[in-house]
């Protein structure tokens, strides 16, 4: 009875050895530099405020798109991330901030919301981001980012749609080029967004009559 009373407290001590054991070779977490979206400066246009409102809502994505990893398909179907580095958010939170900032640096559309807030507005943007990533073409790389928008009215009716992509050069294969690269395809794909909205509010806004 002696020896099992003093092997008890040796079991707990091993036990407790192993569970530090344990502890001490689990993986560290790797910073991350964190990378936020570049853009140009640009300047709004000497242009008349269009009479409607719009709201921008968050497009939406495939599951590996809504992440603040830094998407990269090395070779075929295979879809990574740039290791130790990632997004300030989600992409297509990115996109969404990205076509915001820009409707208000454009100037001809001054009342705008975005799907944080509950306002309502004459018109919605949204869509589907179905690319947002780099890809290597051999030995090249280039930005792919592919989103089908959508222009629904203050009903929820569809007045209008289309698909927009871009394809940008990376420079070189570090990190800090890729990111500069989806700054420019951003820029590219943010204008003609803005100005085919524009166009189609102006051809599909109408003035509700007022009750006599």
């Amino acid at each position: 009875m002696r020896l099992a009373g003093h092997s008890f407290p040796r079991l707990l001590l091993a036990s407790a050895l192993l569970m530090l054991g344990a502890c001490s070779i689990l993986p560290k977490q790797e910073p991350s530099d964190v990378y936020r979206l570049p853009t140009a400066a640009t300047t709004a246009k000497a242009a008349t405020p269009a009479p409607w409102s719009l709201r921008v809502v968050k497009p939406k994505s495939s599951e590996t798109l809504d992440s603040p990893r830094i998407a990269v398909i090395p070779q075929g179907d295979v879809i990574s991330s740039y290791k130790g580095a990632r997004w300030s958010d989600p992409a297509p939170v990115l996109l969404r901030n990205r076509l915001t900032d820009a409707f208000y640096r454009d100037g001809r559309i001054q009342s705008l919301s975005t799907d944080d807030s509950n306002l309502q507005a004459d018109f919605e943007l949204g869509g589907e981001l179905q690319a947002f990533q780099s890809e290597y073409r051999g030995q090249a790389i280039e930005v792919v980012i592919r989103l089908d928008a959508r222009l629904a009215d203050d009903r929820q009716r569809i007045v209008a749609s289309r698909r927009f992509e871009v394809h940008q050069p990376v420079a070189d294969k570090q990190v800090s080029a890729v990111v500069a690269s989806f700054g420019q395809a951003s820029d590219t794909l943010t204008a003609q967004v803005l100005q085919w909205t524009v166009e189609q509010g102006q051809k599909h806004y109408t003035v509700e009559p007022k009750n006599q």
